[in-house]
């Protein structure tokens, strides 16, 4: 048997990047999948025979009637997200406002309106970002709001533990996404950002979806049940030594 066989899974942003990898990895496992995210044809290029959910996650009434209507889950797994780029004093207050919209209230909207439908001993993983934990320049609004993921995943740990319910958050370096290559894309020189971006942890390369799925695989599962209310950068060293 699969040994996410007969688990009910929501993933978010599951339409392209990150939420795409560990849908698919999930689903290959046996997941029974709820897919979210903006647009119905990514969602069902995915995973073609899982429940599909079109809808923005900061929209505070959408995610209210997905509440309404969603069974109940083992395992949530919010990757829904965007980035863009700015200093603190160049940043309109637009800028800043997209980003808490898209990293932040997201989650805290989803985790909100579906707390409720977690099963006991359900496992909830957020996907934060390692410029959440350490600041890097121009990327103001994206890392204040992906820091606020990173203690939503601590609060709730708290507030969940007494349903067994546990909840973590990945915090990864560059990886190879649509959204880091459209970011690559629109520097001067790309191929100089796409350099720099690799050297930024020890290891010297930029990190895959199926390394972060991995992850995400692991704090869905049994072998992780004690483990909740963490941070985990998942970036080639780059947070421990930089």
């Amino acid at each position: 048997m699969k040994p996410f066989a007969g688990r009910r899974v929501l993933v978010s942003g599951a339409g392209s990047g990150l939420g795409r990898d560990c849908a698919r990895r999930l689903g290959a496992l046996g997941a029974d999948l709820i897919l979210v995210g903006r647009r119905r044809e990514p969602l069902e290029a995915t995973w073609p025979v899982a429940d599909i959910r079109p809808l923005d996650h900061a929209d505070d009434a959408a995610v209210a009637a997905l509440a309404a209507a969603c069974p109940a889950l083992d395992g949530l797994v919010l990757c829904a997200g965007a980035l863009a780029t700015g200093s603190v004093e160049g940043s309109p207050e637009a800028t800043f406002d997209a980003m808490i919209a898209a990293n932040l209230k997201g989650p805290w909207l989803m985790c909100h309106h579906l707390g409720p439908r977690l099963a006991p001993g359900a496992s909830v993983v957020l996907l934060g970002s390692n410029i959440g934990i350490r600041a890097i320049p121009d990327s103001a609004a994206y890392c204040v709001a992906k820091a606020g993921v990173h203690m939503l995943a601590q609060v709730l740990a708290l507030e969940w533990a007494p349903r067994g319910i546990r909840v973590n958050a990945i915090a990864p370096g560059p990886v190879r996404t649509a959204m880091v290559d459209a970011r690559i894309a629109g520097s001067p020189d790309p191929a100089a950002a796409l350099e720099a971006l690799s050297a930024v942890n020890p290891m010297r390369r930029m990190g895959t979806g199926e390394e972060i799925a991995a992850l995400a695989e692991h704090l869905l599962g049994d072998g992780s049940r004690w483990t909740t209310g963490t941070v985990i950068p998942v970036d080639g060293g780059a947070t421990a030594v930089f």
